[in-house]
């Protein structure tokens, strides 16, 4: 028996899965989906916009839905259309910035409905203003919604897709993970905080030989999420929630672990890395066109991706 070297082992582990990825390429995408009919799937903050976008979708594929929000009015409305869809789906209220909460309304789901096998992390705030004038109050309610809340719904529903060997986390953070930007800086920081957050936990998972799989999706400006986004967009497109939702669904059912908004956005981000800070921000400018002097600290009354 041969002794391999560990530096051989690696190359040849490597050349293996760029074949691999090499080969998908010419499977038809439809092929690579995995089947989630039967499967019990929870949206955070699924009452409008995103995350209603993306719990209706899930029953076009046969899951069981379960939507969290805090807005009841909402939630009645999503669940309405789920039914007239065919769908089955239970709606909770849950305040995800308190981790009791959380972990109370996450018991009664697997009480009521059973144990959730897809958790999609879409709830999320903006503050629009000057990161130094926005009062100490929403920065730490921005970062409890978007970042703190995640960390606690994964460790709510993690330990049991574990034990089952099985179970997808999808966390939704934005474009603006990789590309700051002025006017949202702690928006910016937390959306960060989410992409770095599922890589890390997907490469914890896969040190500890689980097959738990995670996808983020980073989408650009969004219409319908409580932000202007035609005001903030500048040249940039402006996806629909239908068209995010669509997206996200056929990405983390073919396992795909980071997903780009427009999908063009790379370039960007390829660009980014190799010019010089100061020549990309005044690309920024001319694409954007925007005086950072006029916003006054306020949060949206909405949910945005």
């Amino acid at each position: 028996m041969w002794d391999v070297p560990p530096v051989l082992e690696l190359i040849i582990f490597g050349l293996i899965e760029m074949i691999k990825n090499i080969g998908k390429l010419f499977i038809p995408m439809k092929y690579q989906m995995k089947d989630i009919s039967g499967q019990i799937a929870l949206v955070t903050g699924a009452a409008g916009g995103l995350g209603r976008e993306l719990a209706l979708g899930l029953v076009k594929h046969g899951a069981i839905v379960v939507i969290w929000d805090i807005n009841q009015e909402g939630i009645d409305e999503t669940i309405k259309l789920i039914r007239a869809a065919g769908g089955t789906c239970y709606g909770y209220i849950c305040d995800i910035r308190n981790r009791e909460d959380i972990y109370k309304t996450a018991n009664l789901v697997r009480e009521e409905v059973g144990q959730v096998n897809i958790l999609i992390n879409n709830a999320g705030v903006i503050n629009i203003g000057i990161f130094w004038k926005t009062p100490d109050d929403l920065l730490n309610h921005l970062m409890e919604v978007n970042i703190m809340s995640q960390f606690w719904t994964v460790k709510a529903f993690l330990p049991a897709m574990i034990e089952s060997n099985k179970g997808h986390i999808v966390n939704i953070a934005s474009m603006v993970a990789f590309i700051g930007f002025p006017t949202i800086v702690d928006y910016c920081a937390s959306k960060s905080a989410i992409a770095g957050f599922t890589e890390s936990l997907q490469m914890e998972l896969d040190y500890h030989g689980h097959e738990i799989k995670t996808t983020v999706v980073c989408p650009i400006f969004i219409h319908s999420t409580g932000f202007n986004s035609a005001k903030y967009s500048g040249k940039f497109p402006i996806l629909g929630p239908q068209e995010v939702a669509e997206r996200t669904i056929s990405s983390f059912r073919s396992n795909t672990e980071v997903v780009l908004l427009p999908s063009y956005m790379q370039v960007l981000l390829y660009f980014k890395r190799i010019i010089p800070r100061s020549f990309f921000c005044m690309i920024l400018r001319l694409i954007f066109s925007i005086d950072a002097t006029e916003f006054e600290p306020r949060e949206s009354p909405g949910k945005c991706a």
